[in-house]
């Protein structure tokens, strides 16, 4: 059984939050990644953004001890949505249409900065800016196995993939899902860029906390009863773990009602004929639920869009890409909130042997909802987690991804 919400598209903007980066702000966060890539320059004898990577040692000790230099306006506009839709559009990034060159065919194109050097140092530039922004937000990180572990993901259409269910996809719905779902280290908090969006391709943002959904319904769906699995685009491996049934919904602060409401979905790799009628009743009553609340956001260029991972679905409406230079471009982080606590049997998953990066985590004990602490083990500033460790992953939707 694979459900998907209805391909509106109409925008509602109205309904999400918004906020703005002040100018001077967001010329900060801009300045600050053109001063990180000089310093870096100049240490490396020159043009050292055609070489590094965004997990160099270097790089990230600068954005980690530079982060804090930003006005405190950004760390005001990053943090999490505010409202029951679980989203925010925070506006007045500033950028150009021309700094970045055309919109690449696939993301290990536009990862690979190609064109005129100038074009490069720009594109490696925003992507610092995107990291100074998740690090003022939380934690970013990536996926060992999701566009080779790079922190920042490039989301385009690609040719090939355009019915897939995946950020490289078009003429599609993109199917409205938890990000990372199956893992219990997905993100709390999913960041998206706009750098060119002429076509104004929405996205679409659905939050649980709007829903209308009985008591037994409520019951239902908080027993562990159906696993979510992984994107067949994982490969091979999966299927020697075991699937573990999840719930789909939980309260953040068990005061009964929809006001804490918190979920996993992902229709499109839940196994919903296993259950029984009564459950697949209480999901299907779910989905219209989300469907009936659905907004959705069409990004400008300088836009970001923050989903609450915890509260919120999102997804896409098709378009049909020209592949022509002038495509849909955005561009992702998965950012971990160190504050926000999970459910404690989360801690005991497999999550199917995936990995993250995590070079920005914190050496620490992280809280857990209900009784006891996990560990969190530190990377010296850098490395990967393992797939039981509390709340630092985000899934690997193959080689393209979610988004």
């Amino acid at each position: 059984m694979k459900s998907v919400l209805a391909e509106r598209k109409t925008f509602h903007p109205q309904d999400i939050e918004q906020r703005e980066l002040p100018t001077d702000a967001g010329r900060a966060v801009r300045e600050l990644a053109r001063e990180i890539c000089t310093v870096l320059d100049s240490r490396a004898g020159g043009a050292a953004h055609m070489t590094r990577t965004l997990t160099d040692p270097e790089l990230l000790a600068q954005i980690d001890g530079r982060v804090g230099e930003l006005p405190a306006d950004v760390r005001t506009a990053m943090r999490p949505p505010a409202t029951t839709a679980g989203a925010t559009i925070v506006s007045r990034l500033p950028l150009t249409d021309e700094e970045f060159g055309p919109t690449p065919p696939s993301w290990h194109d536009a990862a690979q900065w190609n064109g005129e050097a100038a074009r490069r140092a720009s594109s490696f530039q925003l992507d610092i800016v995107m990291l100074l922004l998740a690090r003022s937000a939380g934690e970013p990180f990536g996926w060992h196995g999701q566009q080779d572990g790079r922190l920042v993901n490039n989301i385009v259409p690609s040719p090939g993939h355009e019915h897939e269910q995946s950020g490289a996809s078009s003429k599609t719905l993109l199917s409205p899902h938890t990000e990372d779902a199956f893992h219990p280290q997905r993100a709390n908090l999913l960041m998206l860029a706009c750098l060119r969006n002429p076509d104004r391709v929405a996205t679409t943002v659905s939050s649980v906390r709007r829903t209308e959904l009985t008591a037994a319904q409520r019951t239902l769906l908080s027993t562990p009863r159906l696993p979510i699995l992984p994107d067949v685009s994982y490969g091979s491996g999966h299927e020697h773990y075991p699937a573990t049934p999840l719930p789909t919904l939980w309260h953040a602060e068990s005061t009964g009602d929809t006001t804490d409401l918190t979920l996993r979905y992902d229709p499109a790799y839940t196994p919903l004929d296993d259950a029984d009628a009564e459950f697949r009743s209480a999901y299907a009553h779910l989905t219209a639920e989300l469907e009936r609340v659905c907004v959705t956001a069409a990004l400008a260029p300088g836009q970001l869009l923050l989903v609450d991972n915890d509260v919120a679905v999102h997804g896409r409406v098709p378009f049909t890409a020209r592949y022509d230079g002038t495509d849909r471009w955005l561009k992702r982080v998965n950012v971990r909130l160190p504050e926000r606590r999970r459910r404690a049997a989360e801690a005991d998953e497999n999550g199917y042997g995936q990995q993250i990066v995590a070079p920005f985590r914190s050496a620490r004990t992280a809280p857990l909802a209900t009784g006891g602490a996990v560990p969190i083990r530190a990377g010296a500033g850098r490395g990967h987690a393992s797939a039981g460790a509390e709340r630092d992953t985000a899934d690997d939707r193959g080689t393209v991804g979610h988004s």
